[in-house]
């Protein structure tokens, strides 16, 4: 049964994803980093309109965050009535909290899809015409005799983006991984408005449910960038590219929604924009 799945998700997904970046690569001057930049933001454009709906309800969501905290204060810690009083309220402004979810799911399982076709082929290891050629349409396969193009500016594509200095014991993570991890914490800035009222509120209940659930969102602004910046440094640097476009993509759905909310304060300091 598992293997009939994994065979499934092959053939349905990571296999015309593999042929989809080749076709890029042999149109795009053979350049597998150039083709990895341009398949990714095409697959963003295309999966787009699956985001749009998620994301125009949690733009509502939003908007009605004042309403929602009136309630908060209204009915304390009982959870009964104030999700009653929720439903009412989406109903009345005709919001529905969970539309656009599966679409926004269909998108988040290409895109890890895709993520398989770098640890299939690039991150693999072993000769690497061999890996790509074993998920290629006939048309699309390499010879053996040819050479995939893997140079990217300073990069190496199938090799990690770290730096070795001498006298020090471990790599240094290179800008692309660094500015992954910096866009995450940009991203995850803007929400920062949404989880301080949060922890306003979860202060004034009994329960610690809330106070739970605020500080793993708190933590989460600055654990997945830290994730980012530790596991980008065993990643192939194509996975890294691959993973910034994304990053950047998501920030800007971000800023879309909520503004700059948390990050201005920073951007304030640092003089990038104006009060």
């Amino acid at each position: 049964m598992i293997q009939s799945l994994t065979n499934m998700f092959n053939t349905i997904l990571i296999q015309p994803l593999t042929n989809g970046l080749i076709l890029c690569y042999k149109f795009l001057g053979q350049n597998l980093g150039v083709a990895i930049i341009a398949f990714s933001l095409f697959l963003r454009f295309i999966l787009n309109p699956l985001t749009k709906p998620y994301m125009e309800s949690m733009k509502k969501m939003k908007d009605m965050a004042p309403q929602l905290e009136k309630l908060k204060k209204k009915h304390g810690s009982d959870k009964v009535k104030l999700a009653q009083a929720q439903s009412e309220l989406y109903k009345q402004k005709g919001v529905n909290p969970s539309a656009g979810c599966l679409p926004y799911l269909l998108q988040i399982v290409v895109l890890i899809a895709f993520f398989n076709v770098f640890t299939k082929t690039i991150s693999a290891g072993g000769n690497l015409t061999e890996k790509f050629n074993a998920l290629l349409y006939a048309p699309l396969k390499f010879s053996q005799e040819e050479v995939i193009n893997t140079k990217f500016l300073y990069l190496d594509v199938t090799k990690p983006d770290v730096f070795h200095f001498p006298g020090v014991p471990f790599p240094i993570p290179g800008p692309m991984i660094i500015l992954a991890a910096l866009v995450q914490l940009a991203s995850s800035k803007m929400m920062a408005p949404a989880v301080a009222v949060e922890k306003k509120e979860a202060k004034k209940t009994k329960s610690d449910t809330d106070d739970i659930q605020v500080a793993m969102q708190q933590s989460m602004t600055y654990t997945f960038p830290l994730m980012t910046l530790f596991f980008g440094m065993s990643f192939s640097s194509g996975l890294a590219i691959y993973w910034l476009l994304f990053s950047l993509w998501q920030a800007i759905q971000q800023y879309n929604t909520s503004g700059l909310g948390g990050l201005r304060p920073w951007l304030l300091k640092l003089r990038l924009i104006k009060s």
